[in-house]
């Protein structure tokens, strides 16, 4: 690392559903569940808006490694403390079957402020996701990475891609999360800002307004954090598998390193209109990695395989200094395997056409969930 470059380090927030094992069904975290993980795990730890989900933090890693070994613990913590209780997590940005309108919010100042505010758009808010911080002390280059950072924002969440149903039935799209999540405000792909003070005076004129407390209520896809001096992604999925969440947390990473390695050299990546990238927001939502998305230089829609051939291209000199080259190679496999909304609606496939009911489908896709989140330790 050369003197001048930011530490690029990461840190991974998940956020996982907590479902009966025996019934499949969304089930509250008791408190003494929650005491228990706290026990173990402390601040990184926490309840999420509803009370069936809980949310945990990495560790500031220094690279993908650290990372791995922070989120086997926490992974494997929650799953051991949820087994005591007959209960079992999953990460995944929708249940298969369960019913929002059935669901309660986490009795907490911050929970209950929200659903004062928003209303009904709070409550159906049974969706998880996965955060990515990438540390970069200069706020400017945070900015300006940003409005670079934002083309790949579809090609990461058609690779995370996982929550293809709602209420029982199949929507039809890969990230149905973000239908849901969309209909709050202060969300979807970020504005462009010229410097680091043209979004705090933006952020503060809604502040001193006292319409929102600070800026950890922007819920954009990439936004600026609130608490460090880190670029936060925010438009995956959450990933069943922890292979998956490195591999996309490596791809964050090394993307970010591209977009500074360019800035050295002064070279950068063309800003396209919001009014492209958010078509391609689309399709990646709809599609997943299925139907490819649009090259705006080439003015065709590109194979996804190509499309990631040619990121991992960009990218590999950045893998290999911060040792995530096998990671980000890893994410191949899911145009092999199909991302997780491909895997479920196969296991709900392939469980109809061996004659399961409708029901018993449902509940097959919420053990797969299980499984897949599974840790090897």
């Amino acid at each position: 690392m050369s003197q001048n470059e930011p530490a690029f380090s990461i840190g991974i927030e998940e956020e996982y559903l907590l479902v009966d094992q025996s019934t499949c069904a969304l089930t509250g975290a008791p408190q003494e569940l929650m005491d228990r993980c706290a026990a173990e795990l402390g601040d990184q730890v926490s309840p999420e808006y509803l009370n069936c989900q809980i949310e945990i933090g990495s560790k500031v890693c220094r690279n993908i490694g650290e990372a791995r070994e922070d989120l086997k613990r926490l992974r494997s913590t929650v799953a051991k403390v949820a087994n005591e209780f007959g209960l079992a997590p999953i990460s995944a940005s929708c249940h298969p079957f369960a019913d929002w309108r059935s669901q309660h919010h986490t009795d907490k100042e911050r929970y209950n402020t929200l659903r004062r505010d928003l209303g009904n758009v709070a409550r159906r808010m049974l969706i998880c996701g996965m955060h990515v911080h990438v540390g970069m002390d200069d706020p400017d280059m945070r900015i300006d990475i940003m409005k670079q950072l934002t083309y790949f924002l579809p090609h990461l969440l058609a690779l995370s891609g996982s929550s293809p149903f709602w209420t029982g039935e199949d929507t039809g799209l890969n990230s149905y999360r973000l239908t849901i999540f969309d209909n709050l405000p202060r969300t979807g792909l970020p504005p462009r800002f010229d410097s680091w003070g043209a979004f705090e005076r933006s952020v503060s004129a809604l502040i001193d307004l006292k319409l929102i407390e600070d800026s950890s209520k922007i819920w954009w896809d990439l936004r600026p954090s609130s608490k460090f001096p880190t670029l936060e992604t925010r438009i995956c999925d959450a990933s069943p598998r922890l292979e998956t969440t490195l591999s996309l947390a490596a791809l964050i990473q090394c993307i970010t390193r591209m977009l500074w390695r360019l800035s050295r050299v002064n070279q950068r990546w063309r800003v396209y209109d919001q009014f492209l990238i958010a078509e391609n927001r689309w399709r990646a939502q709809r599609y997943g990695v299925s139907e490819g998305l649009i090259d705006f230089g080439q003015r065709q829609v590109v194979p996804f395989s190509e499309l990631l051939d040619e990121l991992i291209g960009l990218i590999t000199e950045d893998a290999e200094v911060l040792g995530a080259l096998a990671e980000v190679e890893a994410t191949r496999s899911i145009l092999v395997n199909g991302n997780s909304a491909d895997k479920q609606r196969m296991v709900y496939t392939t469980a109809i056409e061996s004659g399961k009911s409708k029901d018993d489908a449902l509940c097959a896709v919420v053990r797969h969930l299980v499984e897949e989140y599974q840790v090897d330790l």
